[in-house]
């Protein structure tokens, strides 16, 4: 092995780029009022199930049983509006970043979190729609690395169009750069 072409020089930290300073892309305008509806609809479903079994008339309930379920039912009623809120404030907080060699993502209202992948480290990368998003022209692109079962990171809220020009981006930069 010829070690007179390794080198593995120090780096200065104030020459390192700050990820700040990345081209973030802001996700689909349509993607925040629809994950707000999904939040405040989900909210509203668990909160009239929740008041039906407690309000029925078919068998009775007593006391001690119904204050308890008052209690859980108005601390998910109070937790799913809070989701909705935080929701609202954290999906602004949501961008994504292609460069030539890497993809990031961002996310996070309180607890910020930024994940960058390389490209060639992309094992795989899937289109997924649920029938919601379909229906406003969304997509969520999962990526994928070697070594883990779960996905890598997500992004979700992405126009269709994006979506499918970030896939094929990927797909064919880790071709040519595998392949020649």
């Amino acid at each position: 092995m010829d070690t007179s072409t390794f080198s593995n020089l120090s780096i200065d930290e104030a020459k390192l780029p700050d990820i700040e300073q990345l081209d973030w892309q802001s996700l689909s305008p349509k993607y925040m009022p629809v994950n707000l509806r999904i939040n405040l609809i989900s909210t509203l479903l668990l909160t009239v199930i929740w008041s039906a079994l407690l309000f029925q008339p078919f068998w009775p309930i007593n006391q001690a049983i119904e204050s308890i379920l008052l209690w859980i039912g108005g601390g998910l009623t109070a937790l799913g509006l809070l989701f909705s809120v935080h929701g609202r404030f954290a999906d602004p907080c949501k961008a994504y970043a292609l460069r030539e060699h890497d993809l990031s993502y961002r996310s996070g209202l309180f607890f910020r979190k930024s994940i960058t992948q390389p490209i060639l480290r992309i094992q795989h990368i899937e289109l997924k729609r649920g029938p919601i998003e379909r229906r406003v022209g969304l997509a969520t692109l999962q990526v994928f690395s070697a070594g883990g079962v779960m996905h890598t990171f997500e992004i979700p809220g992405l126009p269709l169009s994006t979506a499918k020009s970030l896939r094929q981006f990927i797909l064919q930069h880790k071709d040519t750069r595998n392949h020649g």
